[in-house]
């Protein structure tokens, strides 16, 4: 079952990644607060496997409607 549209999982990897980047620091400054960052993982792991929790919890998905015949 899947929830996540392809725009979405997009969205979370770019977004995963600009978090890690600021978790390890690449190319942002050293602060008390990068291990925020490590949150990074979770829109990765939604992205790769289709499916977000949350948009389960409140009916939610970005996957485009199917039309049955």
């Amino acid at each position: 079952m899947s929830n996540v549209g392809s725009i979405d999982r997009v969205a979370r990897i770019i977004v995963g990644i600009v978090l890690l980047a600021f978790a390890i620091p690449l190319g942002f400054p050293q602060t008390g607060w990068n291990w925020v960052g490590w949150i990074g993982i979770v829109p990765i792991a939604t992205a790769v496997f289709g499916f977000c929790p949350a948009y389960a919890l409140f009916g939610l998905s970005s996957c485009p409607v199917r039309q049955g015949k």
